[in-house]
């Protein structure tokens, strides 16, 4: 997998620019198949940073019913919480 497949976008909300505040981590959406060594180059290598821990949660399928079926309205995806060392950021996430 290359890396700049691994990541998909920033998650922007109010929680995470909290995290960003008080922590110094960010939230990215990232492939289903990628490991959390995988997340680390790959943010390294995108921002030029030093990743110090990754945090990964599976989010699950959101389903529907219509009568007895169930529908997968949105498929599960992966997101992973990056905690940077202190001094570095990511510019993508300022003045947000």
């Amino acid at each position: 997998m290359h890396i700049y497949d691994i990541l998909r976008r920033p998650v922007i909300t109010e929680k995470t620019i909290d995290g960003v505040d008080a922590t110094n981590s960010y939230t990215f959406e990232v492939d289903l198949r990628a490991n959390k060594f995988q997340i680390k180059e790959a943010v390294e290598t995108a921002f030029d940073v030093a990743v110090t821990d990754v945090h990964i949660i599976v989010m699950p399928a959101k389903t529907t019913r219509r009568g007895k079926q169930i529908r997968i309205r949105k498929p599960k995806w992966k997101k992973a919480v990056v905690a940077l060392a202190p001094g570095n950021s990511i510019q993508l996430f300022e003045g947000v």
